[in-house]
């Protein structure tokens, strides 16, 4: 049965996937994304992981892909543009070197976390079983004093960028090139 779950789960996310990178229409796509993100709560589900579930549910599912539509709505998704003509000559190449960059950081700090996880003996697990909330209280105090400065900016940079684009869209529209 977990097997039969499992295929019907990630049938679910690739299809999604695939409908996000193939679809022409933003909304299509993001539709899309809604049927990954569920499809991925399965998968927490088969797992006996249902706080997460309910968090991929309700945040990502609901409240990110509204926001998404949203901003897609707003800009307007009924005018269509020429692909074939490139805004900025060369960012395909910047944009090929910047991901291959991301790949290699990414894959360094897992090396490295593994790493640094192993010759601690796994501390995390050890502090599980002689306190069952000391991951977290440590997970808290990190969120919320350690890097509590980079949480504050990403949510300054979100409402920055939503009335950036309402400012946009509401500028196209009073000169006349919006509809």
């Amino acid at each position: 049965m977990e097997l039969v779950v499992f295929v019907l789960a990630a049938a679910m996310v690739l299809g999604g996937a695939l409908g996000v990178v193939t679809r022409a229409n933003p909304v299509h796509a993001a539709m899309s994304l809604v049927l990954t993100l569920f499809g991925i709560a399965v998968m927490f589900v088969s797992h006996n992981a249902h706080f997460l579930a309910a968090v991929q549910v309700i945040v990502y599912a609901g409240a990110i892909v509204v926001l998404f539509l949203f901003v897609i709505m707003l800009l307007g998704v009924d005018e269509s543009e020429d692909l074939s003509v490139e805004p900025i000559a060369k960012q395909r190449p910047l944009a090929l070197i910047l991901g291959g960059g991301l790949v290699a950081i990414i894959i360094a700090a897992v090396v490295t976390g593994r790493e640094n996880f192993a010759s601690a003996g796994g501390a995390l697990e050890s502090a599980t079983l002689e306190s069952p909330d000391a991951n977290i209280r440590a997970l808290a105090r990190s969120i919320f004093s350690t890097n509590v400065f980079a949480f504050e900016i990403t949510s300054v940079l979100l409402l920055v960028a939503v009335v950036g684009t309402v400012v946009m869209a509401r500028r196209m529209k009073s000169l006349g090139t919006g509809k």
